[in-house]
């Protein structure tokens, strides 16, 4: 697979049953990046995953490489984080993994906060998730300091990394 053969789509409500499967995979493969569950996810029904989907709920965009989907990636706006966009719901699977993808889709979050002229996009990174570290400091991204359990697992941490954007 090559970075120039992936491409990432911004999705729309029409677009609900991808996103689903999409997301779906990645608690599968990842069950510890997230703070949701697989199974809690299995049991939403097409109007939660619809309802999800609704342009207000921010961007939901995902890579795929030819017809198949190989990352994902989200953003919306936290009410109590002062205009910052968070970057959530990222995930790139193991095949494209060091390949390019996850920088693309971490640019398609930033793109979105630019044209939304939102000051700062935020991210919260796993602690000891190494590779995901790497990729958003490559991607501008600094650290904080900020820390805060992680919600699945409150013997984890989770450390909040900074991106400003240009005004």
């Amino acid at each position: 697979m090559s970075i120039r053969t992936t491409e990432v789509r911004r999705l729309s409500p029409e677009d609900w049953a991808l996103f689903r499967d999409v997301r779906l995979e990645a608690l599968a493969e990842s069950p510890d990046a997230f703070s949701s569950t697989l199974e809690r996810e299995q049991a939403y029904d097409e109007e939660h995953w619809r309802d999800w989907m609704r342009p207000e709920r921010g961007l939901k965009a995902v890579a795929r490489a030819g017809e198949t989907a190989v990352g994902l990636v989200g953003g919306w706006l936290p009410e109590d984080r002062g205009g910052a966009v968070e970057l959530y719901s990222m995930w790139v699977s193991p095949a494209a993994r060091e390949r390019g993808v996850g920088a693309l889709l971490v640019e398609e979050v930033v793109a979105w906060a630019a044209a939304e002229g939102h000051p700062v996009v935020e991210l919260w990174v796993v602690d000891g998730n190494d590779q995901a570290e790497r990729l958003y400091a490559r991607s501008g991204f600094t650290m904080t300091g900020e820390t805060q359990p992680h919600p699945n697992d409150p013997g984890l941490r989770e450390r909040l990394m900074i991106r400003p954007l240009d005004s």
